[in-house]
């Protein structure tokens, strides 16, 4: 009967030992990057996982959302910028009683402005909601509803309620996005 050398089963053992911490330290990799996404994204990340069909394919596209934000240049107001759309936010929402559905349009309207000013690109809806999500994930699901209220608007399912709605959801988006760069002043 042949023996096995006694190096060969310390390389097994070695080998044996070494998968099982390769495999420990990659499952403590993915949890704290799964803990990293959902403290990251918030109720995003659940959305995400539960429109993608599984937490791989969510975390996947979470992390391709922050690649593609990172590579964007977002920038704040200057003072002027934000003065200007704060006057046309508050313009805009005096006009709501005379006009609740004019208001909801202008409303899409103003805040595509202020995030196309601020560096955001302009795709589609669902892009635009992916973008502000790596960046201001509390807002993106208020966001969300204030798009499909004014879908329901435009097919005339929206009640005066609801687009007062939409319109308090534009303007927590409005007010996440206004973030103002302070000039250096001379010392």
């Amino acid at each position: 009967m042949a023996t096995i050398p006694v190096s060969w089963i310390v390389l097994a053992v070695v080998l044996v030992i070494a998968l099982i911490a390769a495999v420990a330290w990659a499952l403590s990799h993915r949890k704290k990057q799964s803990q990293r996404l959902q403290q990251r994204f918030g109720s995003e990340y659940g959305r995400a996982v539960d429109e993608l069909g599984g937490r791989s394919k969510a975390e996947s596209e979470l992390k391709a959302r922050e690649v593609r934000v990172e590579q964007l240049t977002i920038t704040p107001l200057a003072p002027p910028d934000a003065a200007r759309f704060t006057q046309a936010w508050n313009a805009l929402q005096s006009r709501f009683v005379d006009d609740p559905k004019g208001v909801v349009v202008q409303a899409d309207q103003l805040v595509r402005e202020l995030m196309l000013k601020r560096g955001y690109p302009m795709g589609d809806f669902e892009r635009r909601a992916a973008d502000i999500s790596v960046d201001h994930p509390t807002v993106v699901q208020t966001y969300r509803a204030a798009q499909a209220i004014a879908v329901r608007d435009q097919r005339g399912e929206a009640d005066t309620e609801e687009l007062r709605k939409a319109v308090v959801h534009y303007r927590a988006l409005f007010d996440e996005l206004l973030e103002v760069r302070v000039p250096k002043q001379a010392a």
